[in-house]
């Protein structure tokens, strides 16, 4: 069951409905929303501060008890007690407000995005529901007996509440390690040129003199590189079966280890690395050769930028493998085409071949290394099911 799957990763679960005490009892019951060894600690009727401040440490005392609150008692908190209120709630198992209005079930969505500085994702299916989606870092509507308010007002549109775990386990899980991947090996794509351009100028005494111009930087931004670059997205670490076999692998992505500030230096380290070894081993390498800069870095660049996408994939398909392969092909091809930037006869000579690939190699080996002793060192979770 998905309420299942959310308790697994630790995601708390308030059912805010407009239902009356008993009744909102029984649906969180039977949808397991509380669970066998559970209690509920039901509070109603409340009209002063002092009456809701006794029942809030009341409750705060109990542990494994989950709060059910009726929307007079709720107003009463909100309106005097709203951080003591939330802070309280949070920690039990799950909370059911009961009677609530359209602008209560909004006020406690902004209150747990302000208060807890918690992300949050509201699941409903009629028009009372709207004000709660739009409050809702996260909306999803639910296409119902009740009309399609909800739907149209929310981020995602599902037919069925059995789909939501499908869409937050599944497709929510890809969607962040892809994009993740994706941003920041787009900007190391960015970086990496700009340190050769970087390295060059510090070893010509800075002369204001762009390394690769014209048709060369088109190309590095659109055919030589966007292809298998952008089929990160397509890219997946575990199967479907493993990520509903094992929920808890979720749990991951609520500590954004994916996309931080240690992964971007990372990316930033690398992209230093890769663009000072392919500027300084083009120059040492081809010193004879100096008219021949652009195109000896710009092969290596080409390459390495490849290759680091290669290393980047977990699961190998189609469209990756025929990406890779024609980006080679349309860059080699581009070679006889574009014969101002590119001499043939340099460029078709043994020299030039195995000194670009020792470039190559010297930039992307020993990153390769490290990314393989980490992962022995330190395995992901998902490797030990996979």
């Amino acid at each position: 069951p998905f309420l299942l799957f959310l308790w697994l990763i630790s995601v708390k679960v308030w059912m805010l409905t407009g239902d009356k005490v008993e009744t909102a009892k029984c649906i969180a019951t039977s949808a397991r929303l509380v669970s066998r060894n559970q209690s509920m600690h039901t509070v109603t009727g409340i009209k002063t501060k002092a009456d809701a401040l006794a029942q809030l440490q009341t409750f705060s005392n109990l542990r494994e008890t989950c709060l059910v609150i009726d929307g007079s008692s709720l107003a009463v908190c909100l309106e005097n007690l709203r951080e003591k209120f939330i802070e309280v709630a949070c920690r039990a198992p799950c909370v059911v407000c009961c009677r609530c209005s359209p602008t209560q079930k909004a006020e406690i969505v902004k209150a747990i995005k302000e208060l807890k500085k918690a992300k949050t994702c509201a699941i409903g299916d009629g028009g009372n529901d709207v004000s709660m989606i739009q409050a809702a870092d996260v909306g999803v509507g639910i296409v119902g007996k009740e009309g399609k308010q909800a739907s149209l007002a929310a981020d995602f549109s599902i037919n069925q509440f059995s789909y939501v775990s499908r869409l937050l386990l599944w497709h929510g899980r890809n969607s962040y390690k892809r994009s993740a991947r994706l941003s920041q090996f787009i900007i190391h794509r960015g970086l990496i040129i700009s340190f050769i351009q970087a390295v060059f100028s510090a070893i010509f005494y800075f002369a204001a003199i762009a390394i690769y111009n014209g048709w060369l930087i088109v190309g590095y931004s659109t055919l030589f590189t966007m292809a298998p670059v952008f089929n990160l997205v397509l890219d997946e670490d575990v199967s479907e079966e493993i990520v509903f076999k094992f929920p808890e692998l979720y749990k991951e992505l609520q500590k954004g280890r994916a996309l931080s500030l240690k992964t971007f230096f990372i990316w930033t380290f690398t992209s230093i690395y890769q663009a000072g070894t392919i500027m300084i081993l083009g120059i040492l390498l081809f010193e004879s050769n100096l008219v021949n800069i652009v195109s000896i870095t710009y092969t290596a660049l080409i390459l390495t930028e490849l290759l680091n996408v290669a290393f980047e994939i977990h699961k190998w398909t189609r469209f990756m493998m025929a990406s890779e392969f024609f980006t080679l092909l349309i860059y080699l091809l581009s070679m006889l085409v574009l014969r101002s930037y590119f001499d043939l006869g340099f460029i078709f000579s043994w020299a030039f071949a195995w000194r670009v690939s020792l470039i190559t190699f010297v930039t992307c080996l020993p990153l390769f290394f490290f990314r393989v002793i980490k992962r022995k060192l330190d395995p992901p979770s998902y490797s030990k099911l996979s």
